[in-house]
């Protein structure tokens, strides 16, 4: 008679042991699940700021609303302006300046992350074909692209342009 593989169960302990991942609904005997000590305050920084950076788009949108079916002008110009502040901000931070561990998250991430909005450029580019009007929603697609990653390039080289300039 052949003989028959036997079918070996490996505990869960010898499989995180081994690098793998525990089985779904168990963790891994000694590892913490959730966050640590040092990952609070970027958390908390992060949504402090997007708190603030949605509160500034919100109030954007309130002083130049946008009519049902119209241009949205407000989320584009938000956009652009949000990416070339990101521009210069990683530039600032990442050339110039050692800035605190929380300054990143806080405003780059928080404010400048709720500032700008992928939500609401998708969501207008779908009002716009509701509306009947797919080629503006479709130049609106195309146009906040390329102003946004032009904003970002743009900002770069003017702030190293006038970092450059002002260095003795």
């Amino acid at each position: 008679m052949p003989r028959q593989a036997q079918s070996r169960r490996v505990p869960p302990a010898a499989v995180t042991e081994r690098g793998g991942d525990p089985p779904a609904g168990r963790s891994a005997p000694g590892r913490r699940v959730g966050l640590s000590r040092r990952q609070w305050p970027v958390l908390a920084a992060v949504s402090f700021g997007g708190t603030i950076g949605a509160s500034a788009r919100y109030g954007a949108s309130l002083l130049w609303p946008t009519a049902p079916g119209g241009f949205p002008w407000t989320t584009l110009t938000v956009n652009v302006v949000g990416c070339a502040v990101i521009g210069v901000f990683m530039v600032v931070i990442s050339d110039v300046w050692a800035a605190h561990r929380l300054v990143r998250p806080f405003f780059g991430t928080g404010v400048l992350g709720g500032f700008t909005t992928f939500s609401t450029y998708a969501v207008d580019i779908e009002r716009l074909v509701a509306h009947g009007r797919p080629g503006p929603g479709l130049a609106y697609l195309g146009l906040t692209l390329f102003a946004a990653l032009a904003a970002v390039w743009s900002a770069v080289w003017a702030t190293r342009r006038v970092l450059a300039w002002r260095q003795p």
